[in-house]
């Protein structure tokens, strides 16, 4: 087998990267993890490594933080300069952020294959830069690894060729199913003297939430309203801390946290009463946990944990937020159903298919 390259950048990365990256590692096959630096305190980076028993990465090209466009642009420039030293034979990206399209597209300049794990997700929302990354990370695509049949469906709808697409389940899930037990076990719950399914969960980032103060006062005020009814704990993202600070949101009915680590957050989301989110991962985790999810947003790039799983969309009104939270408090825990292939062993199937690829 040629030579490999994994990409990870962004904290959303970590999760669906490592078992892809162990898999390799597990058959023997030459590859190298470059990390892009777009995440790169302790708390979003480095303690994933860790956690996710992820050996350190070859490369680290230390980006930073800044625009999109500037983000994206010194990640090309520094990913470049990588492909040309290592001439990698394929890029394997993952998810939706600025440094998996930056990559994608520096791999195709050079005429390097890509392949895109989590291909295929659409909102039908171009105001999400998450949605413009997904969008031309699949049209640079060779190979294009699927989560769920949406996503099937979408890329033959936008005449992305069938040989190409490949439905192998979801690896952040073989994560989830490898460390759940772990997770448990350290009972982070007891931190913030809470108790199993007697406290809700919180996470904001995605700008159109947190960079609009009148969308962040809805939000919040709907978080204060369900927090009369269940505690709330709060691991807050620093964009989102900052705008709370700015506009004076802070509320003593919510618990505000430091981000955690992959293993806390885990076993906090598993046994949590409900979860409140805009997070795309976090609707996948809650519907295999079978933990009540309100997702913060007006759509879903992930149709399955409605339709099969445990997630409900509230859109971003207070009101419609507060109802659908306390609906799903005053119900006992719906019953669901596992996604097909959401079995752990989605990073097996991907590089089955990358091996007979090359």
């Amino acid at each position: 087998m040629s030579l490999i390259c994994n990409i990870v950048g962004a904290r959303p990365n970590f999760m669906k990267m490592a078992p892809v990256v162990l898999e390799a590692r597990r058959r023997g096959l030459p590859q190298i993890c470059v990390h892009t630096g777009q995440h790169y305190d302790t708390q979003m980076s480095d303690i994933f490594f860790r956690e996710l028993e992820l050996p350190e990465p070859a490369i680290y090209l230390k980006v930073g933080s800044g625009s999109h466009a500037s983000q994206t642009a010194r990640i090309m420039a520094a990913f470049e300069t990588v492909c040309l030293e290592h001439n990698p034979d394929l890029i394997v990206v993952g998810g939706d952020v600025n440094s998996t399209l930056a990559c994608a597209l520096t791999a195709a300049k050079l005429s390097i294959p890509v392949a895109h794990v989590e291909s295929g997700l659409r909102s039908f929302d171009r105001s999400m830069p998450e949605e413009i990354n997904r969008v031309l990370t699949d049209h640079l695509a060779t190979l294009l690894f699927t989560t769920e049949l949406s996503g099937n469906e979408n890329l033959r709808r936008e005449g992305i060729a069938e040989a190409s697409i490949h439905f192998v389940g979801n690896s952040m899930i073989d994560s989830l199913r490898s460390h759940h037990d772990r997770a448990l076990c350290t009972k982070p719950w007891h931190r913030f003297r809470l108790k199993p399914e007697a406290y809700g969960l919180v996470t904001l980032h995605r700008p159109a939430n947190v960079d609009d103060v009148k969308a962040l006062r809805e939000i919040y005020s709907a978080l204060i309203e369900i927090a009369q009814k269940i505690p709330l704990l709060f691991p807050v993202h620093p964009r989102t801390r900052a705008q709370i600070d700015r506009y004076g949101l802070r509320s003593d009915s919510i618990t505000l946290a430091e981000p955690l680590g992959y293993l806390d957050f885990l076993g906090l989301m598993a046994k949590a009463r409900i979860v409140l989110t805009d997070s795309g991962g976090v609707q996948e985790e809650t519907t295999v946990l079978g933990v009540p999810c309100i997702t913060v947003r007006p759509n879903t790039e992930r149709p399955v944990t409605v339709e099969q799983g445990t997630n409900r969309l509230a859109g971003v009104k207070k009101d419609s937020i507060a109802n659908a939270a306390l609906e799903a408090l005053s119900c006992p825990k719906d019953g669901h159903f596992l996604p097909p292939l959401w079995d752990g062993r989605a990073a097996s199937r991907i590089m089955d298919v990358i091996q007979e690829w090359r």
